[in-house]
């Protein structure tokens, strides 16, 4: 399971996932339980839950497997309540919306965000050291939890 090893590296972060309960569908991966392991068939759409899946090479996470990153040791930033509403609505984020960093500050760095809640609203990268108090765009939004809803909004 290399490709999610891999992206949970970029947040200077490690993931223990037991491989055995691990499934791959295609391009896209699963978590599963012993129960579930004794259940499943070959053909099947969803089961467990979902962690991401791969496209031309590059690993797109569930916001579950974001959750558990969180959870953990990880490059994370934590926003105020205007900046985390902007940040849902696909918005980056400027140094005035950031509470507190934890991890590397640098460029180029990935973080996910949170809320002041504690809770996971997607990842982002730093488009400059977070230590400068420079005005502008701190924080490019990669993905977010509002992205589903914009999505939706654009099919009808």
């Amino acid at each position: 399971m290399k490709p999610i090893k891999d992206f949970v590296r970029q947040f200077g972060g490690s993931i223990s996932l037991d491989e055995s309960l691990m499934v791959r569908k295609e391009n896209r991966y699963f978590l599963i339980n012993e129960k579930l392991k004794k259940l499943i068939m070959k053909d099947f759409f969803y089961v467990g839950t979902y962690l991401g899946k791969t496209k031309n090479g590059k690993f797109f996470p569930s916001f579950s497997l974001l959750e558990m990153i969180a959870e953990r040791k990880a490059n994370k930033i934590i926003v105020d309540k205007k900046t985390a509403w902007l940040f849902i609505c696909g918005r980056d984020i400027f140094k005035q919306g950031i509470i507190k960093v934890m991890g590397p500050k640098r460029k180029g760095d990935y973080a996910l965000i949170l809320n002041q809640h504690g809770e996971c609203l997607g990842f982002g990268k730093i488009l400059r050291s977070l230590d400068e108090e420079k005005e502008g765009v701190a924080v490019k939004n990669v993905s977010d939890i509002g992205d589903f809803l914009r999505r939706e909004k654009q099919q009808v």
